[in-house]
């Protein structure tokens, strides 16, 4: 009897240690914990990843019943949007399904769900499809509301985001095929035209009916201008007014260097957040706001320092002034009832990240917040969420594992986050005690703001990061072309990688031309399609495009053969003729 009671206990134990064991399984706990995120996020919030490796995912909608709708950028020939559901429960997308049209320029951003319909765009178009009740995908009918004309459409700064007020109106920006109004484009020391012809129907935002369908710029209204590229726009209905936050231009030291250091080429000129009125002027391109001395200047360009005010001071000013080169992707105020009182109403801004702040660590990659009180701005900027990059600091745009785009508030007034390097998209919410939210629960994110380097002010001479000297093709890469095809030649999102391609190993003729002729419009590079400006560098000397050309082609991997001064007077002596 005791022989039969000692086995049963035994085999009672086996059975609960192995049932400890299974619940206990490290596959099965990260199954079930596969969808937490490592963010850096304020005290009470959490982050969970609903979707990944999604493709380039920019903007995006979140439905009423919690369908998410997402703008990706990519050039290949499936149609531009997604759709996702979950169907389990468990807030992990688990249904997939693409839509929209294939016009060819569907690589841009926008996506707004506005009366009951979805409303997106491409770089030249602005369609709508009607949301159907309980359907994923909405109906297949697919309106044209706006078609972009120009001749030029496919110049850079042609995104679409789009942004409605309460009064059928949508507001749609029209963003300026230039940096700083310079013709060549790009070229150090060049001065800018005046006054600049790009902003009669560019560098601002037009206001357009919401329901006329099939309308061209010309149907629409200028609303506001000296806006060079908007990508983060958005109507507040607290003060019923629109917002956008501005990428300031690029390059100052490149393009002046006996004005600006590389140092303040990092931080200026700074992203300005906006509220824009009828009838607002921002000064571009005469006029850059700088938030360290707190006050809009005038650009190099025309005649500017870096301190001379002059014509600025008839411009707008911004609400808010961030560092430079943060690039602002979206926009959203706050309307939900999840998180605590500290931030309704405030703005939540979206850092894409920069690529050109060389030779110091790139920064943004990060959420901020903005708060709000009666429509009016209530206090510093705050660091909201940070993480995203992975790495610490960002050497290269390349280093950066997520690059924040877009911005959506759930029904339950969660907060989403897209990125548009692997196509990951977050949800960010709150699960602690609202009542008790305050100060403490900020801390670690103003220490953040004081101390990770891709927030911080960087320091002139500890975060440079080329302290050595370097003479030759180097020095002119490094001056010249770093600051977009990073240091490493791995290219950007935006800019083609200098390793490993034909464009930089094979015809030396051909990449003669491009450093000295410039080049505009789509290319292939490595597989991957690229529409943006190489500026023309004919005022490099012939000895100095020699250098520079033999340095990249030895460089990131490259073996190819030197180029002479030779070969660069040919092709140079060929093209002035």
């Amino acid at each position: 009897m005791n022989n039969f009671n000692n086995l049963s206990l035994t085999y009672l134990f086996l059975v609960l240690l192995l049932s400890f064991l299974v619940q206990c399984s490290p596959e099965e706990n990260a199954s079930v914990n596969s969808n937490k995120a490592d963010l850096l996020l304020p005290e009470g919030f959490e982050a969970t990843i609903v979707a990944d490796s999604i493709g380039k995912a920019r903007h995006l909608a979140v439905n009423s019943n919690g369908d998410i709708y997402v703008k990706l950028k990519g050039s290949d020939e499936q149609p531009g949007a997604l759709a996702m559901r979950d169907t389990t429960g468990d807030g992990i997308m688990d249904v997939f399904k693409r839509f929209g049209n294939r016009d060819g320029h569907w690589a841009e951003t926008g996506m707004k769900i506005h009366n009951g319909y979805l409303y997106y765009s491409s770089s030249l178009w602005v369609y709508r499809q009607k949301l159907v009740p309980g359907q994923l995908l909405p109906d297949a009918k697919i309106d044209t509301i706006l078609f972009d004309d120009h001749e030029h459409g496919d110049h850079e700064h042609n995104t679409k985001p789009l942004s409605f007020d309460s009064r059928g109106n949508m507001y749609v920006p029209f963003g300026a095929p230039n940096n700083s109004c310079q013709e060549p484009k790009r070229t150090p020391g060049v001065a800018g035209l005046d006054p600049c012809p790009v902003l009669k129907d560019h560098g601002g935002i037009w206001r357009f009916s919401a329901d006329k369908k099939n309308q061209l710029q010309k149907d629409g209204e200028l609303y506001a201008t000296g806006l060079r590229s908007i990508v983060a726009m958005n109507w507040n209905p607290v003060d019923d007014n629109l917002y956008v936050t501005m990428h300031g231009s690029d390059n100052l030291h490149r393009l002046f260097p006996n004005e600006f250091s590389p140092w303040e080429n990092a931080l200026l000129p700074s992203e300005e957040f906006m509220r824009v009125t009828e009838g607002s002027n921002f000064g571009w391109p005469y006029c850059y706001y700088d938030h360290m001395q707190g006050k809009k200047v005038l650009a190099p360009q025309y005649g500017g320092d870096g301190q001379k005010i002059g014509r600025c001071s008839d411009f707008d000013d911004p609400v808010v002034g961030f560092p430079g080169h943060f690039a602002p992707n979206d926009l959203l105020f706050y309307q939900g009832d999840q998180f605590p009182d500290h931030y309704q109403d405030g703005a939540f801004i979206a850092w894409h990240g920069s690529t050109i702040r060389n030779p110091y660590p790139q920064a943004g990659y990060f959420i901020a917040f903005v708060p709000f009180e009666n429509g009016e701005v209530a206090g510093e900027w705050e660091v909201f969420a940070n993480g995203f990059a992975e790495v610490d600091p960002i050497v290269n745009t390349s280093d950066a594992k997520h690059r924040p785009s877009g911005l959506a508030v759930g029904p339950d007034g969660s907060l989403y986050v897209s990125e548009d390097r692997n196509g990951r998209i977050w949800r960010i919410r709150y699960t602690g005690d609202k009542a008790s939210f305050g100060e403490e629960a900020l801390a670690r994110m103003k220490e953040e703001k004081e101390t990770a380097s891709n927030i911080r002010q960087p320091d002139q001479e500890k975060d440079n990061l080329q302290k050595e000297k370097i003479a030759g093709g180097e020095q002119v890469y490094r001056t010249y072309c770093a600051s977009c095809h990073q240091q490493n030649g791995e290219g950007t999102d935006r800019y083609p990688p200098l390793a490993g391609t034909d464009w930089v190993t094979g015809d030396k003729e051909r990449l003669i031309g491009v450093i000295l002729n410039g080049l505009e419009g789509s290319i292939e590079v490595n597989g991957q399609m690229y529409n943006n400006v190489m500026p023309q560098h004919s005022f490099l000397s012939d000895d100095e495009v020699a250098q520079v050309l033999t340095y990249i082609r030895k460089s990131f991997g490259n073996n190819a053969r030197a180029v002479s001064v030779e070969e660069v007077k040919k092709i140079r002596s060929s093209t002035e003729n």
